[in-house]
């Protein structure tokens, strides 16, 4: 996980912010879903 989304994640937790919980949230999901896309991208190209 990125420091800068530990940080907020964290800060968001500190101050009980659902709705900045909820939006980085969906940041990290989206965050996995482009590292593992661009994981299999780069496999698929060596084959």
């Amino acid at each position: 996980m990125p420091y800068w989304l530990t940080k907020q994640l964290k800060r968001a937790f500190q101050g009980k912010d659902r709705r900045q919980i909820r939006i980085l949230n969906d940041c990290w999901f989206q965050y996995q879903h482009n590292q593992n896309s661009e994981t299999i991208q780069s496999h698929s190209d060596t084959k």
